[in-house]
């Protein structure tokens, strides 16, 4: 299928009706570079060559993204900033919030945000699960990236969802079989899939972008803490 580059990076974007500023490339660019010199201290990614992190890590999370309006987006688990970063540099005014366990993480988004020059980035060292006590649905949007399974995952980030929002999970291949799973805890937690998108990379690997709408309020009794929901997934 050819290799994808950030020329390719950018072309895609266009054929979707997404033209990138100068700045917002070299926003990329910069994102890019520190990814690979962080990386050298501490594991952020197993990803680091320039144009496999343009396809995989910055064209994969905005897929799921391309065209949105919503005004908040809260990413669950972000890692190294995916899907957040890269959806925060295309649409400059959306607020965004991190929550990311690992503080060394935190430091990263931080400098990340600051060498960026991004603003209304919360970059927060908390569990979805803890955060989710003071902020139920307070959020258009949340993500997650190869953080859990779904039955697990619906339970971290489904609480944070508006109703009328959108929990996004975005999977490899196994995405479908964790769809099935996930049935009874994401009617339980009050929404419905509503589509399932695929794409395929340049190396023929598999996305799957899972999206649920949110219908009702969650059952304050969820989330549970983090042990009840490993062990006894709804």
């Amino acid at each position: 299928m050819g290799t994808f580059t950030k020329e390719t990076f950018v072309q895609k974007l266009q054929e979707q009706g997404i033209t990138l500023t100068g700045r917002q490339q070299e926003q990329f660019a910069v994102y890019a570079k520190m990814l690979a010199s962080w990386n050298e201290k501490m594991n952020l990614t197993a990803i680091v060559e320039e144009d496999a992190v343009y396809e995989k890590h910055f064209y994969d999370s905005l897929l799921p993204f391309l065209h949105t309006d919503a005004a908040s987006l809260c990413d669950v688990g972000a890692g190294a900033g995916f899907p957040s970063i890269p959806v925060k540099i295309l649409y400059p005014r959306l607020e965004v919030t991190i929550l990311e366990p690992l503080a060394k993480r935190i430091r990263f988004l931080e400098a990340l945000c600051h060498e960026l020059q991004l603003t209304d980035v919360r970059c927060l060292h908390v569990r979805a699960e803890e955060y989710a006590l003071k902020h139920r649905e307070c959020f258009d949007i949340v993500s997650a990236r190869a953080v859990a399974a779904l039955p697990m995952l619906s339970e971290l980030c489904l609480p944070l969802v508006k109703v009328g929002g959108l929990f996004i999970a975005m999977k490899g291949p196994g995405g479908k079989e964790e769809v099935q799973a996930a049935k009874q805890a994401v009617e339980k937690l009050g929404a419905c899939l509503e589509k399932q998108e695929e794409c395929q990379l340049s190396d023929g690997a598999l996305r799957i972008n899972i999206y649920y709408r949110k219908q009702q309020p969650t059952n304050k009794k969820y989330p549970r803490n983090f042990g009840q929901i490993k062990k006894h997934p709804l």
